[in-house]
């Protein structure tokens, strides 16, 4: 079984991770696990950028554990240019509990026009990983359309509110 570190504070971020992983032979680590308390500042301009930088700080701080790192986001026909690398800084921000800051986001979701609540949530994950004498950082993107609804769907989960509400195409 290989480690791998996820670089990530978030746990919603981390279960969700971990589900997509599930089956694999991997042993899951959280940067708690190996006594990391800080955490890097998101200054890319893209979710690439802030993907590698997590996973290139991570996998430093571990001291050389492979390490997968995401940055996601959501853009939303409704508030074109407002989310996107900033989702959960918008709105109520980033130190507002998930029930907070959704509250807030329905609130202002409710003043838009139905055909304005099409979404697509975008990942890109960083998997940095040691080969032979030298460090390889490999990148990968996905994209999921769908729509958001005015009242959240499921249980919120932890980290990452906006999931509650988000139904994908198909």
């Amino acid at each position: 079984m290989l480690d791998i570190l996820i670089g990530t504070t978030n746990k919603g971020k981390f279960h969700e991770i971990g589900e997509v992983l599930l089956g694999l032979p991997l042993q899951l680590i959280t940067p708690q696990e190996k006594q990391i308390t800080e955490s890097p500042e998101e200054t890319g301009g893209t979710y690439e950028e802030n993907a590698r930088i997590k996973s290139l700080f991570y996998f430093e701080a571990s001291g050389g554990i492979m390490t997968l790192a995401e940055d996601s986001g959501i853009e939303i026909d409704a508030f074109p240019n407002e989310l996107g690398l900033k989702t959960r800084r918008w709105g109520a921000g980033e130190h507002a509990t998930d029930d907070e800051w959704l509250a807030y986001f329905l609130e202002e979701l409710k003043k838009k026009p139905e055909e304005k609540r099409a979404a697509r949530f975008h990942c890109t994950a960083a998997l940095t990983l040691q080969n032979g004498t030298s460090r390889e950082t490999h990148v990968f993107h996905g994209e999921c359309p769908g729509f958001l609804h005015t009242e959240p769907k499921t249980a919120i989960p932890h980290g990452i509110p906006l999931s509650a509400c988000f139904q994908p195409e198909g």
